[in-house]
């Protein structure tokens, strides 16, 4: 697909109506794209649609936009449980589970399904693009797409070449991005790519200042925010990324790096065994109402 015809495109399918998920379906669609967004059970779409028309009316509130736009970005995206509706899609992004098994189920199945000429993106954080791409028949036009959250306020989007992913493919998508209004920044495929390679074993240490009882978590946050301007500290973001997310990045930097700075803290497989997630759960290093 030539960079022309995917800044044409109308319709495009997010796989995952989790947090990045609905994410990405809202700034498609409130950039004007039909959407179809893809789930395995109902309760996980019917979650990221309300938390969709939650996030609009904020902007409402804020007079950032007007009813009709709130009603016409929900209008454009169509929940759906079986992935053959996205078959009529121009461009499928991938945002499920970061867990190899998961995702390789998904693009071997989108791979299918979709027209040979169609761009499959995965919104991966620390996964090898390679990898996913050899799954399928159109390896060149695999590519990595990683939104931030919130999806809808960060404008970074890191774009991930995989070993085979073309330069055209590199290029619509880096178009459809400022499409959106994001900022692309070209990335090579490596574990964790630039921002998780370096985010994570900053995370990680903090855990292990906790655990080793350098300093309580609201100590460790609060050096970083008032020393390092950091907008929240470290494990607060932890909690909002997830600690579960942050295990699996940190084994991928592990088994994908081979270098014992990234052995996950012990404190953080703990607590993630102990269902403590972070705000998702309601506790992780801090408790949530």
């Amino acid at each position: 697909m030539s960079s022309e015809a995917i800044m044409a495109m109308q319709s495009v399918g997010v796989v995952g109506a989790g947090t990045m998920g609905n994410g990405i379906a809202h700034v498609f669609a409130r950039s004007g794209f039909e959407v179809v967004l893809c789930d395995v059970e109902q309760r996980f779409l019917e979650r990221g649609l309300a938390t969709i028309s939650k996030n609009l009316d904020r902007d409402l509130a804020k007079n950032k936009i007007t009813e009709s736009d709130k009603s016409l970005t929900l209008g454009r995206i169509t929940a759906v449980l079986d992935r053959t509706k996205l078959a009529d899609c121009h461009l499928v992004i991938e945002a499920a589970t970061e867990k190899f098994g998961i995702k390789a189920e998904i693009f071997r199945d989108l791979d299918r399904i979709l027209k040979p000429d169609v761009i499959l993106a995965t919104n991966t954080s620390s996964i090898s693009i390679t990898k996913i791409a050899a799954l399928t028949g159109r390896a060149d036009k695999v590519i990595g797409m990683h939104f931030f959250n919130p999806v809808p306020v960060m404008k970074l989007v890191e774009v991930i070449r995989g070993l085979r992913t073309s330069q055209a493919t590199f290029e619509a998508v880096r178009d459809l991005a400022v499409k959106l209004e994001k900022t692309p920044v070209e990335v090579n495929d490596a574990p964790g790519f630039v921002s998780n390679r370096v985010l994570m074993p900053l995370l990680n240490e903090a855990m292990y200042a906790v655990m080793e009882g350098v300093a309580t978590p609201q100590a460790v946050d609060e050096v970083f925010k008032l020393g390092m301007a950091h907008p929240m500290g470290p494990l607060t973001l932890a909690d909002f990324i997830g600690l579960d997310v942050c295990l699996d990045i940190m084994r991928v930097l592990q088994d994908g790096l081979g270098d014992p700075k990234y052995r996950p803290c012990p404190l953080l497989i703990k607590m993630v065994d102990a269902g403590w997630l972070g705000r998702k759960s309601g506790r992780g290093f801090y408790a949530y109402s």
